[in-house]
């Protein structure tokens, strides 16, 4: 191997905030389904621990081997409104406390998939397990939860996005920070390694090993190298960057795919930044020239940062997947952090961000009083930018009782802190109350 490129890759871990975001193990609970609730959930935990017995112990070896931090180890599942649903249970609190014992015998991080489908409709356990998401966040630790409410190809379920705003509130009051482990989607993709969104599609192999790889600091320190250059050469530069940061994630992930004697998945090359200094996705944005991210010019910049990141991985892995591109959550990142205590940063100009990045309005912390229909146009609005792109959106939204604009709440660890956000205040409770289906867009119809 070349010398300089083995250096290169050291400073990065050093100096530049490189690691390997997560490992996530994807694992089929399909054969565990059963109609009696009990057996279901032995079946589900007996499999979990078996499966992912070794996957803390081989990331850890790899650590140790190519000197490359894994920030987390985690699990997706088959969304469990699918495996619950023969049950006839009138709650699925036992299944999130099932994942959450397997996900605690086995010590990872997070598990995901105490999640529902309903892009088109409700099937009996979608109604079941979304009704048992606030019990379910309240009594488990490691559970992430998320709904998929629309689709390109079926249009937003309006009555799913009704149920979700006041899911929302529900969760706000048994403890605010539950709504971090919720995400609401549109077009929600099956092999997502990243929380509180991922789960284990119903396309996927028995078990697989996915991995996100994340950058932002080493993407910013390559750009400082190429400043007052045309656009041309920091899309360039960015790609060449990406596609390093991506032959990383392969690399492990394969190795570890193969030590564990499951499937290689994908990488998904997300740029996911933390609260420490430097790892930043608004600060490459910064470096670029804004001033401030949320000034004119942001969404354009951020277009071509998560094009050429897309580009470089491409280029470097056979298998991209998840979600890819660059996440813009308002807690987790400093420099958005910084931009939105300004009131630079606003919550419209987030949105329109998320019209050409991953995700959507990521840990947004709004006022307390927030009605529940105000949550729910939230959720509306980033759906129809996911349905008419023909992408990925989604909202973790996060009212503080008794906060308002001008306070922050303190989430921890990799979740930082965020400043309270203003919302509109005029009603959309009419438009949210017509229910139904706003239906799939022309371009939907590809057959």
């Amino acid at each position: 191997m070349d010398l300089r490129r083995i250096m290169e890759t050291v400073n990065m871990i050093d100096n530049e905030n490189l690691d390997l975001r997560t490992t996530t193990m994807g694992i089929s609970l399909l054969d565990c389904i059963d109609s009696d609730s009990d057996r279901a959930c032995q079946k589900i935990y007996d499999k979990i621990t078996t499966k992912a017995e070794n996957l803390v112990k081989v990331a850890r070896e790899l650590e140790t081997e190519y000197g490359i931090p894994i920030a987390n180890k985690r699990i997706t599942v088959t969304p469990i409104s699918l495996i619950a649903a023969a049950s006839g249970d009138s709650d699925y609190v036992k299944y999130a406390v099932t994942l959450d014992k397997a996900a605690k015998a086995v010590g990872v991080d997070l598990i995901g998939g105490f999640s529902a489908l309903v892009h088109k409709g409700y099937q009996n356990g979608d109604r079941v397990l979304i009704k048992s998401i606030p019990q379910a966040l309240k009594e488990t630790e490691r559970v992430c939860s998320s709904v998929n409410v629309g689709s390109t190809r079926s249009g937003i379920n309006m009555d799913a996005v009704k149920e979700m705003g006041q899911i929302v509130i529900e969760n706000e009051k048994i403890n605010p920070l539950n709504n971090g482990n919720l995400v609401i989607f549109c077009n929600a993709v099956e092999d997502n390694p990243f929380m509180a969104g991922g789960f284990h599609g119903v396309g996927e192999s028995d078990v697989a090993l996915n991995v996100g790889v994340s950058g932002p600091g080493v993407v910013k320190t390559a750009l400082e190298k190429v400043k007052g250059a045309s656009m041309d050469v920091v899309a360039e530069t960015i790609k060449q960057t990406a596609f390093k940061v991506t032959r990383m994630g392969q690399l492990v992930g394969q190795e570890a795919s193969k030590r564990l004697g499951v499937d290689f998945g994908i990488v998904d090359l997300s740029l996911a930044p933390t609260p420490a200094q430097g790892d930043s996705v608004a600060n490459i944005l910064e470096e670029i020239g804004l001033e401030s991210v949320g000034t004119h010019g942001t969404t354009a910049a951020l277009a071509m940062l998560n094009d050429a990141v897309k580009k470089g991985g491409i280029m470097a892995c056979s298998h991209v997947g998840g979600l890819s591109g660059a996440f813009i959550p308002e807690s987790e990142d400093a420099g958005m952090i910084a931009a939105a205590e300004k009131g630079i940063l606003t919550v419209d100009k987030l949105e329109a961000m998320t019209a050409v990045c991953s995700v959507g309005l990521d840990m947004i912390a709004v006022p307390g009083d927030t009605p529940a229909e105000t949550i729910s146009a939230m959720i509306a609005d980033e759906a129809a930018i996911g349905m008419i792109n023909n992408k990925t959106t989604a909202v973790r939204v996060i009212p503080v009782p008794g906060k308002d604009v001008g306070d922050s709440i303190e989430f921890g660890g990799l979740f930082g802190y965020a400043p309270i956000m203003p919302v509109h205040k005029e009603s959309s409770a009419a438009m949210i109350n017509r229910g139904g289906r706003i239906p799939a867009p022309v371009h939907s119809f590809k057959n």
